[in-house]
């Protein structure tokens, strides 16, 4: 799953929320900052999971800075150990 997020979402601790409700869920991934000023996550795990964890960050607080979001299902590549935040 990738999901693109825009609105008030860099420079306020988004992506360190992000990873911190990761570690409740049974996903792997990583979260960054983009350069036109949205933030990437793409996460891995079993949909039920990827579901629960994305509705997270709404309940946790971030749904005020977040403008629009845009998501994007494919299959898990495996390509994640854990989750990180990207530079």
């Amino acid at each position: 799953m990738q999901v693109l997020y825009s609105g008030r979402v860099q420079g306020v601790g988004f992506r360190y929320a992000v990873r911190t409700l990761a570690a409740g869920y049974e996903v792997t991934g990583a979260v960054r900052n983009l350069a036109d000023g949205r933030v990437e996550l793409t996460a891995e795990g079993i949909k039920k999971e990827l579901e629960a964890f994305r509705e997270s960050i709404h309940g946790a607080g971030l749904a005020a800075n977040i403008r629009n979001e845009e998501a994007n299902w494919s299959d898990a590549k495996g390509g994640f150990t854990g989750f990180a935040i990207e530079k």
